[in-house]
């Protein structure tokens, strides 16, 4: 989240800019919002944008160290 008052809040993105952002497609943002385990987005009337801040941490919860599911 934006923890420094002096920055600038980022502009939201669509699911495309999203998508290109995190490097999937759209249609893969899409499939997860509807199966979960997509990143958070917010939602005004049929438009849903994601914030840059969330993608980020998201994409951080993602990273891994082994190819073990352990």
């Amino acid at each position: 989240m934006n923890s420094d008052p002096l920055r600038a809040p980022r502009p939201k993105l669509r699911t495309s800019q999203a998508a290109e952002y995190a490097g999937f497609s759209a249609s893969t943002f899409e499939k997860l919002r509807v199966t979960g385990g997509g990143c958070t987005y917010i939602r005004i009337g049929r438009v849903v944008v994601y914030d840059p801040d969330d993608l980020d941490a998201w994409l951080a919860s993602h990273k891994r160290t082994s190819t073990s599911t352990l």
